[in-house]
């Protein structure tokens, strides 16, 4: 038996990829880093990688539609490959159309795609990066949500919007949904 079967037959949640997906200021990071910290508690094997940090590495990426179905192929790639050595991926990206996460799906042997569905209006009145005030004054044309389009997801296994949705509900949602052996598919944001 390889060491990665007898991983994961003794860990609580198995391997997965858990993308979520939404607008800038949406919540993403917010609650994947909350359900990072709890798994990492209990000493699961995770990873989190975020949009902005995975952009840092690869700072020549682009924010055309080419370019950034590029990029979540990429990644996607990547997190499909942790995925098969036991790791518990958390993918924090915008990924703002529907073609490139349905490729990172078809990558992962467990794919679980959570919409953060939290409306524009309240992710431009969180802008904590200053990227919305910045993109309704011109300087970034292709932002998501005001000059690019974001494809929401079809079907995904879980919705959130955090305008509704405190972050600990949140984070036990997400990891309700981790826990199931075969996701359902269409989450909800009701209590």
């Amino acid at each position: 038996m390889s060491g990665g079967a007898a991983y994961r037959r003794v860990r609580g949640i198995p391997p997965c990829v858990v993308w979520f997906t939404g607008l800038s200021g949406s919540g993403k990071s917010t609650i994947a880093a909350r359900v990072f910290e709890t798994l990492k508690d209990r000493g699961d094997n995770v990873e989190h990688l975020d949009g902005d940090g995975v952009r840092e590495v690869f700072p020549s990426t682009g924010f055309s539609r080419p370019d950034r179905n590029e990029h979540i192929r990429r990644v996607g790639f990547l997190a499909g490959l942790l995925e098969r050595h036991g790791v518990v991926v958390l993918a924090t990206f915008v990924s703002p159309y529907r073609e490139s996460r349905d490729f990172v799906r078809s990558r992962c042997r467990r794919f679980i795609e959570v919409y953060v569905s939290t409306p524009l209006e309240v992710c431009e009145a969180r802008d904590v990066k200053g990227l919305y005030t910045r993109a309704r004054n011109g300087e970034l044309p292709n932002l998501t949500g005001v000059g690019d389009v974001y494809e929401p997801p079809a079907d995904p296994e879980l919705t959130i919007d955090t305008s509704a949705v405190p972050l600990e509900q949140a984070c036990a949602m997400v990891l309700a949904r981790m826990a199931e052996p075969k996701p359902a598919r269409k989450g909800t944001t009701k209590p």
